[in-house]
């Protein structure tokens, strides 16, 4: 399942449970489901931020690669 059909079935899963029309059942495997989406969807970009590098610009113009840190925005 790619990153975006995870993440649209995710917002359905909490837009069902909002409503609260549902059965109590159904609403627990709803939101079974949900932690598992949010897990794997939290793993994939945790995978993706590894992978991204921000590219600094030096004072003498020479590009500089370095990790990306979510601290650094």
């Amino acid at each position: 399942m790619k990153f975006e059909e995870g993440l649209k079935k995710l917002e359905g899963i909490v837009k069902t449970l909002d409503e609260g029309n549902v059965p109590l059942d159904e609403a627990l495997n709803l939101f079974k489901e949900g932690l598992s989406l949010t897990k794997e969807l939290t793993k994939r970009l945790d995978e993706i931020e590894k992978k991204i590098e921000i590219l600094i610009k030096k004072e003498n113009g020479s590009i500089e690669k370095k990790p990306f840190l979510q601290e650094d925005m």
